[in-house]
C-alpha cells in the first residue's frame, strides 16, 4: 500500500476566481511548490474538479457571477467523487454570518482578501497535510477492509470444502455418488426461498438464514459414519434390532456437531442449524418419526425443510433395496404425506415449485441413473 504522506509529485491545487488578476497572483504564489489548475467561473470549477487527477485542494472565490462559491462548494460536497476535496474560501466577505454559511456549505477554512502570501501558503500547507493524512487513513482502512474480506473468503472456502468433504465421507458409505448432497442442499434452499413469502415462515427465513441452511444441509447424515457396515450397507430389509441401530445416526450426528460447538467461544448459527438437521430430519409431522417422536412445529423448521428434501431425493434415486420413482410419482407421494410425514404448508410450497426440484434432480443426476 503506498504511503499517502510520501509525496512523489507535487500536489494539485484548483484556483477558482472570476478576476484574472487574482488568478494570476495566486498562480504565481503557488506554482513553484504545487501544480495548479485554473477556473474562471463556478461552472468551470465543477468541471475542473471532476477531471482526473482530482485536485488535492480548492481555493474558491465566493463572489462570482452566475454560480457563486457557496453553490459550487455545495455541489462539490454532494458529489462522492469530489466530496473529500477540501475547499478554502477566498473572500472579502468576513462577516460571521458569511463564514457560518461557508462552513455549512462544506468549506474547511477562510482566507480574506486582500490576501497575505504567508497566510495563504501556511493555510494551504496545513490543509494539504490534513488531507494527506486523511487520505492515508482512508486508504489504510480500505486496504485493511479488503484484506479482512479476502481472508474471510478464504476461511469460508476452507469451511465449505471441509463440510462437503465430511458430508461426502458419510454419504459415500451408502450412496455411490455425492450428488445426493448437492441435490438436497439445493432443494432446501429452493423450498426455503419459496417460504420467504409465507406469513408464518417469512420472518424466520431471511437471506442470511437461508444461506446458513444451504451450507449446513450436507451434514444431515454425518452420523452414518458411526453405523456398522453390516447394517448401513445391508441390501435387504433391516430387522427391528438393526433398524434401532440405524436410527441412532441422528443421535450420533447431533453429538458430533455438539462437540464441535463446544470448541468455539460464541454460539454458531451454522452449527445450530446443522445440529438440528442432523438430529431431527427423520421426525414426522404426526409424531411418528424418530429419534424423539416430535410432532408439528415442535420439529425445528430447519429439520422440516430437510425432511421433505431428503425424502424427495430418496424417492427419485435408485438404491440397492429399491428402484427409483419418477418425479411425478415422488410428488404424489409427498402430497399424500402432507399432514402425516410433512408440514402441510411446506408441502404446499413444494407443490408450487416442484418443477424446480425436477430441474435440480436432472442437473445433478447420478451418473448411473437416468433422470426421472
Amino acid at each position: 500500500m503506498p504511503d499517502a504522506l510520501d509525496f512523489t509529485e507535487k500536489q494539485l491545487i484548483l484556483l477558482v476566481d472570476d478576476t484574472p488578476e487574482n488568478l494570476h497572483l495566486l498562480n504565481a504564489l503557488l506554482k513553484d511548490q504545487y501544480r495548479t489548475r485554473i477556473a474562471a467561473s463556478g461552472e468551470r470549477a465543477l468541471k475542473a474538479a471532476a477531471q482526473d487527477p482530482k485536485p488535492d485542494l480548492i481555493l474558491l472565490d465566493i463572489m462570482m457571477p452566475g454560480m457563486d462559491g457557496f453553490e459550487v462548494c455545495r455541489r462539490l460536497k454532494a458529489d462522492p467523487s469530489t466530496a473529500a476535496i477540501p475547499v478554502i474560501f477566498l473572500t472579502a466577505k468576513a462577516q460571521v454570518e458569511d463564514e457560518e454559511m461557508g462552513f455549512k456549505a462544506g468549506c474547511v477554512d477562510y482566507i480574506t482578501k486582500p490576501i497575505s502570501p504567508p497566510i495563504v501558503l501556511a493555510r494551504v500547507r496545513t490543509h494539504l497535510t490534513l488531507k494527506a493524512a486523511s487520505d492515508f487513513m482512508r486508504d489504510k482502512s480500505d486496504y485493511l477492509e479488503s484484506e479482512v474480506a479476502k481472508r474471510t473468503r478464504e476461511v469460508q472456502t476452507v469451511q465449505d470444502v471441509t463440510i462437503m468433504a465430511m458430508a461426502s465421507l458419510a454419504e459415500t458409505r451408502d450412496n455411490e455418488t455425492g450428488n445426493h448432497i448437492r441435490r438436497t442442499q439445493l432443494y432446501v434452499k429452493a423450498l426455503a426461498k419459496q417460504l420467504q413469502a409465507h406469513p408464518k415462515y417469512g420472518q424466520h427465513l431471511d437471506d442470511r438464514t437461508i444461506e446458513m441452511l444451504h451450507k449446513s444441509a450436507p451434514l444431515h447424515d454425518i452420523g452414518k459414519v458411526g453405523i456398522p457396515d453390516s447394517i448401513l450397507l445391508k441390501a435387504g430389509k433391516h430387522t427391528p434390532q438393526e433398524f434401532e441401530v440405524m436410527k441412532t445416526h441422528t443421535i450420533l450426528g447431533r453429538n458430533a456437531i455438539l462437540e464441535a460447538e463446544k470448541l468455539i467461544d460464541a454460539p454458531s448459527t451454522f452449527l445450530r442449524f446443522a445440529r438440528e438437521i442432523a438430529h431431527y430430519h427423520q421426525e414426522k409431522w404426526d409424531g411418528s418419526g424418530y429419534p424423539e417422536g416430535l410432532a408439528g412445529e415442535a420439529i425445528p423448521l430447519s429439520a422440516r425443510l430437510m425432511a421433505l428434501a431428503d425424502v424427495y431425493d430418496a424417492l427419485i434415486s435408485k438404491r440397492v433395496y429399491k428402484p427409483s420413482y419418477s418425479h411425478d410419482e415422488a410428488v404424489a407421494m409427498i402430497r399424500q404425506g402432507s399432514g402425516t410425514h410433512f408440514d402441510p404448508e411446506m408441502v404446499g410450497a413444494f407443490l408450487e415449485i416442484e418443477p424446480e426440484f425436477k430441474e435440480i434432480a436432472e442437473r445433478y443426476v447420478d451418473v448411473h441413473e437416468t433422470a426421472a
